[in-house]
């Protein structure tokens, strides 16, 4: 036997006297387990060890002798590797008894908790590690204290976000020194998609390795925000739930004006200028992660702020922005939109607390130009399957050029690419008319000189701007043809573009590698779940992942038949879920034509203010809500300018489009708006008088009595475009029933007696989960 390697080995050990004793019951462990000792014979070999030398058989010789018996195997069997490992894994399972005290301790302040974090990972990985029932409660602690209590989160994380990914993650995340607090939903969500794609201790796909990132991003803990509410004496907004919506709507303006003049402790404001410097120069977005924020079963889809800052010039004026930027999204916590959507799911008394994610946007520069190759949202499911090739299973990417806010905002008349990851270069045009019709004709990007976020022509942007990866976007309009470019050197300037994606989605990965994410994390989650991401320089970057809610949805719904016509409000074919809504009492129409011949903005506006009042006025009601084109739109002239708290009460919302003003493909699937409707339980529904297969009894909603002048006598003025209907008075009793088939994509309105006697024919057969649109995390 080598003495100097048993000499090493005990000076090695000697370094962490305090675990001595716990390294060698791991190393006698480790030689049971692989067979070169028991117990029962290191205890018989001391004592004839101890005969030999004729040593007394006390206790302090037998542990002297059985420990250096020990010492003698570990340095003749074990390799100097294992060795070491072993050891480090004694040292970790004493550190993780200390983290786990401190970090399971009420009292403990987040300064503890990070020192005995920081001792623990300071120890190297190695390959052997503390038990699964160790590593599970550590996990629980921390994730518990710093991420998200949420249980349903806590749950599922636990699998996949490691103690060493927890010490990463508060490395950059800023704390309060004062008030506790936790990361939010909204990161949370981010952090366990990126987890579950990129395992630390498992195996990596390759593939996934080399093309998903996270963007630089930095935290700032829900306990930044309670301190500086406590700081400026804003606490007494909490309360400011509780009022009627009126008067929320109203103050708003006087909170935001307050958070405006409200300061952020020295101490604070110095810790933002670290977190700036180690930014530098380069685009940054401050991102809402509230406590309720991207949770399972609750979206809160687009009801915080979020703030691009282009983050240039010097120091001092890029913190004065960033400082402004962050009041901002603490002040719409206070925002009517999602006070009433709490409200409505039963979380008013909730003390909603607002986090932050500070991330590095994702793209490059291009003179004064600053955007990513392209950005959007994708699902693991998809009920937006206009063709039966449609796999629904396989997923769906909406998918715009530049930044992703004109993928998840309803945006003028503009339209994303929609991908079915089953059936990538599917779409609902057929001609290169329908195709140009129905394309993206606007690009979000940042301009780095005048400093905001601008939306600037597709055409415009091309011809200024040498995008090295034009070619993947763009389709070339050749006569009545149009077709993607055939080579990366194809000289495309004053060519007609039209963006397509059509390379990207057969020249490149972006497909497979989107449907391989989405399956990846449903299956973790166990539930469909949205993300949102860009795309640059052949890489998949994650920005944000959600659960999907799911509701019961009707397989197949028969659509009566042989019903008369004078008994027929609408018919559809453009029905994309399986759905009865029965019992429609009122019905708010905004006549089409009426509002097109509206002169002025403020006249249109006046009719979404209508819109918001009858809102209120109806709650309680079951009614549904018909107007021109695109309900939530940015751009006035093609539907009402509406959010969620204006129309929050209505069941059903019907969108009209008649010739003159174009028939519009369902785009609105996978923006925030429509997120809100389904899990709000409201039915959304397309309507193109005009096209063949379609009708519409416009003479009844214009010829009905309209009791707008008594409901709301305050807009009587708007009754020229908006007109109320109470159906069983014009109709001697009869409601308004909705069935929707998605498998024909055959809808129909009917008027017939109350649900209990549906109208004969009609059936629906219940069966399977289906996602709605509408995202949690």
């Amino acid at each position: 036997m080598d003495l100097v390697q048993v000499y090493r080995l005990y000076r090695k050990m000697q370094q962490y006297p305090n675990v001595i004793g716990l390294m060698r019951s791991i190393f006698l462990d480790v030689l049971e387990q692989r067979g070169l000792m028991t117990r029962e014979g290191l205890y018989a070999r001391a004592r004839d060890e101890m005969q030999k030398d004729r040593v007394p058989d006390t206790e302090s010789n037998r542990q002297d002798y059985t420990e250096a018996l020990v010492d003698t195997c570990v340095a003749q069997f074990l390799s100097p590797t294992d060795i070491e490992n072993y050891i480090n894994l004694a040292r970790k399972k004493d550190n993780a008894q200390t983290l786990s005290m401190v970090a399971n301790r009420d009292q403990a302040t987040t300064e503890e908790i990070l020192k005995a974090l920081r001792e623990f990972c300071d120890i190297p990985k190695g390959e052997v590690y503390i038990s699964r029932e160790e590593a599970e409660g550590l996990r629980v602690a921390l994730i518990t204290r710093f991420i998200s209590n949420q249980l349903p989160f806590i749950s599922l994380a636990k699998n996949y976000i490691t103690i060493r990914d927890t010490d990463g993650i508060l490395q950059n995340t800023l704390f309060s020194r004062r008030r506790p607090g936790k990361l939010g939903g909204k990161a949370a969500g981010m952090i366990l998609a990126h987890k579950i794609l990129l395992p630390s201790l498992e195996k990596k796909d390759p593939e996934l390795e080399a093309r998903i990132q996270v963007p630089e991003t930095w935290y700032l803990n829900s306990g930044v925000f309670s301190e500086f509410l406590d700081r400026n004496n804003l606490y007494l907004f909490h309360t400011f739930k509780y009022k009627d919506r009126d008067n929320i709507e109203k103050d708003f303006l006087r909170i935001e004006e307050q958070f405006k003049f409200a300061t952020f402790a020295p101490e604070v404001v110095a810790d933002f200028r670290k977190i700036l410097e180690k930014i530098g120069e380069h685009p940054i977005i401050i991102r809402s992660s509230s406590m309720l924020e991207d949770n399972f079963g609750l979206a809160f889809s687009g009801k915080y702020q979020s703030v691009f800052l282009v983050n240039q010039g010097d120091l001092e004026t890029r913190l004065s922005r960033f400082l402004m930027g962050l009041k901002k999204v603490f002040a719409s916590t206070f925002g009517p939109d999602p006070i009433l959507y709490r409200r409505d799911h039963g979380l008013l008394d909730y003390d909603e607390r607002m986090a932050m994610v500070v991330q590095k946007v994702v793209g490059r520069r291009f003179g004064d130009y600053f955007f990513p190759f392209a950005a959007g949202v994708m699902f693991s499911r998809n009920v937006y399957a206009w063709n039966p090739k449609i796999n629904k299973e396989a997923g769906l990417v909406r998918l715009v050029h530049g930044l992703g806010t004109r993928a998840v905002d309803r945006v003028g008349s503009d339209y994303p690419r929609m991908i079915p990851l089953s059936q990538p270069t599917l779409r609902p045009e057929v001609t290169a008319d329908q195709i140009r019709k129905y394309s993206q004709r606007q690009v979000d990007v940042l301009n780095l000189k005048t400093g905001v976020l601008e939306t600037i022509d597709f055409r415009s942007l091309a011809a200024a701007v040498n995008h090295p990866d034009l070619f993947y976007a763009v389709s070339v309009q050749n006569h009545d043809h149009l077709a993607a470019p055939l080579f990366k050197t194809q000289d495309l300037a004053g060519q007609e573009l039209c963006l397509t994606f059509d390379n990207l989605l057969t020249k490149t990965p972006f497909a497979q590698l989107a449907r391989t994410i989405l399956s990846r994390v449903e299956a973790a989650y166990g539930r469909p779940v949205d993300i949102e991401f860009a795309w640059d320089k052949d890489t998949f970057y994650l920005l944000q992942c959600r659960s999907l809610s799911v509701r019961k949805e009707h397989h197949k719904v028969t659509i009566p038949a042989d019903v008369p016509r004078e008994n027929l409000l609408f018919t559809t074919n453009a029905s994309l879920s399986s759905t009865v809504v029965a019992d429609l009492e009122y019905i708010v129409y905004v006549d089409p034509r009426a509002y097109d011949r509206l002169p002025t903005y403020e006249a249109k506006m006046k009719i979404a203010a209508a819109v918001n009042l009858l809102n209120k006025q109806l709650a309680g009601r079951r009614y549904a809500l018909m107007g021109p084109g695109r309900w939530g739109s940015n751009d006035i002239n093609l539907g009402v300018r509406v959010t969620y708290s204006n129309i929050n009460k209505t069941t059903l919302l019907l969108e009209i489009a008649f010739a003159k003003e174009g028939g519009t493909p369902e785009v609105s699937y996978g923006t925030h708006f429509f997120q809100d409707l389904v899990e709000a339980d409201i039915t959304v529904a397309s309507l193109f008088p005009d096209d063949p297969g379609s009708f519409f009894n416009e003479q009844f909603v214009l010829n009905s009595d309209n009791l707008l002048g008594t409901i709301a006598p305050e807009i009587k003025e708007c009754e020229e475009c908006v007109r109320v209907i109470n159906v069983p008075a014009v109709r001697d009793g009869q409601y308004l029933h909705v069935y929707m088939d998605a498998t024909t994509r055959i809808g129909m309105g009917v008027f017939g007696p109350r649900e209990n006697g549906r109208p004969e024919g009609a059936q629906a057969e219940m069966v399977s989960q289906v996602p709605h649109l509408e995202s949690e995390a």
